[in-house]
């Protein structure tokens, strides 16, 4: 199977443990509160320069000085030597809990984007960092702190100096009117090689790689090494494009960036109010197979099924119902559900917005004011901890796409998106990129088999899942519960 990685460089700092004493604390990069102007607008640094000399080096000078190296550290995402050995339980049982984590050190790349030191990177690179530092392309090293990031776009935005240097900065172009073909450039810090730059062209644009509802990456086959998260992908006339953020492991001139005009949306709103706001229709949905759409005397196999409604929502104050199949989201073809929650997630809340559906043998328009999304905490409530808050795992679709880039025969399954740290999912071994075929020996071929069979777990329940991970089929077994 193709496993993605993201494109950090990650190394322990062995500090040795004697007699318990305690690692030094570090200091916090706590996200401010703040917030500059937003001006991402702003011509980029110096001039716009096309290629015309079958040189990227003009490209390059422009970009450079925008471009930072990150190093972090992080407390409490390692192991001590003799947990290691020993085994974490076996360690706590005679031992106690360890005085201290070990310390790690990662590096990533990021870009200015903002004169005023505001800077854009992934979010699995500073995450969990306690001490952040940037270095820029003269040498300087400049303290940073997190603004705010978004998990589910892996996004990222850094304040520099806290605001009170001027710094040279690159603009944000429109990702829309990059074409398949076009020459871009990479830029960052491969294995802590500061100021890389590597070449290619755009391979795909709209991909989706079972990363999360919002996959919507630019591929290009650019080299994109260990490093090199978060560091920007550019066009031509010096414009940032993407922001670099994964690979597939073990292939050659395959890279994913985070669309620029995606990037602005969630930047611009962490900046302004440290968090990101999506919208909510309120409805289930599940991809429409050919049997589903004969059945419901669709046209075709194309649009996203509304498998239910909740009450009170935005979509049933509409009038949408269950079995309705979404066609069109303002003017935009759904060919499926990650279209949709892609294109909900991405609306303003309070919104209205006109859906195209297909009901009773003919089409219908509905206009539908887009509700805000629920914390996801709040969501675990409203479910009364069931299905995935107690599994510890989110699952997504198998879409052809995505089938195609884990190297899949077929869609049959669902794929795992995301393990909870510490849920008995990830203590069984289960790991993202994993595909379920089975639970409690039955199969498991759509989301609909997947949450029908997990629907009413319930805390103490035991699961048995069969896995395939990559030419490899293996079981594992784990009590359900929050731990």
């Amino acid at each position: 199977m193709i496993q993605l990685r993201r494109r950090t460089l990650v190394g322990a700092l062995a500090l040795a443990i004697i007699g318990g004493a305690a690692l030094g604390a570090l200091t916090s990069g706590r996200a401010q509160t703040d917030a500059p102007v937003v001006r991402p607008e702003a011509p980029i640094l110096p001039v716009q320069m096309p290629l015309t000399t079958g040189t990227f080096a003009k490209v390059a000078e422009a970009i450079k000085p925008a471009v930072i190296n990150i190093t972090t550290l992080s407390r409490g995402a390692g192991r001590t030597p003799f947990e290691e050995f020993f085994g974490e339980e076996f360690f706590k049982r005679f031992f106690g809990e360890a005085p201290e984590r070990i310390p790690q050190r990662s590096l990533g790349s990021g870009v200015i984007v903002d004169p005023s030191g505001i800077a854009l990177t992934n979010a699995h690179v500073v995450e969990k960092a306690t001490d952040i530092e940037v270095v820029t392309l003269d040498g300087s090293k400049h303290k940073a702190k997190v603004v705010g990031l978004d998990k589910k776009t892996d996004l990222a935005v850094l304040r520099l100096d806290d605001g009170k240097a001027n710094f040279k900065f690159a603009r944000l172009g429109d990702s829309e009117r990059i074409q398949v073909g076009d020459w871009v450039i990479a830029v960052g810090s491969p294995f802590g090689l500061q100021a890389t730059v590597t070449a290619g062209i755009i391979s795909a644009k709209a991909r989706q790689i079972g990363q999360g509802p919002f996959d919507d990456f630019l591929q290009t086959d650019a080299a994109i090494n260990p490093g090199n998260s978060g560091g920007p992908l550019v066009n031509m006339q010096g414009e940032v494009i993407g922001i670099n953020t994964a690979i597939v492991a073990g292939g050659s001139g395959i890279g994913f960036a985070i669309p620029s005009n995606m990037a602005k949306k969630i930047y611009t709103e962490l900046v302004a109010k440290g968090k990101v706001t999506r919208g909510w229709l309120g409805v289930s949905i599940q991809p429409l197979t050919p049997e589903l759409a004969r059945s419901f005397g669709s046209k075709d196999a194309k649009g996203v099924l509304v498998s239910d409604v909740v009450p009170d929502s935005p979509a049933a104050k509409a009038g949408l119902r269950s079995g309705d199949i979404l066609l069109e989201f303002e003017g935009k073809k759904m060919e499926g559900p990650s279209d949709l929650q892609r294109a909900v997630g991405l609306a303003a809340p309070n919104q209205a917005a006109k859906v195209k559906v297909w009901r009773d043998q003919g089409e219908k328009t509905l206009e539908i004011r887009i509700g805000e999304a629920p914390d996801e905490r709040e969501v675990a409530a409203r479910q009364g901890g069931r299905g995935r808050s107690l599994l510890g795992m989110e699952t997504r679709p198998i879409t052809p796409d995505v089938a195609r880039q884990l190297n899949l025969k077929s869609t049959d399954g669902v794929v795992v998106a995301r393990v909870e740290e510490g849920s008995p999912a990830a203590e069984s071994g289960v790991q993202r990129g994993d595909v379920i075929r089975e639970i409690n020996r039955q199969r498991v071929r759509t989301m609909t088999d997947f949450e029908r069979l997990t629907k009413d777990v319930k805390d103490g329940d035991r699961l048995t899942v069969l896995l395939q991970r990559g030419p490899m089929s293996l079981y594992v077994a784990f009590t359900v519960g929050r731990g």
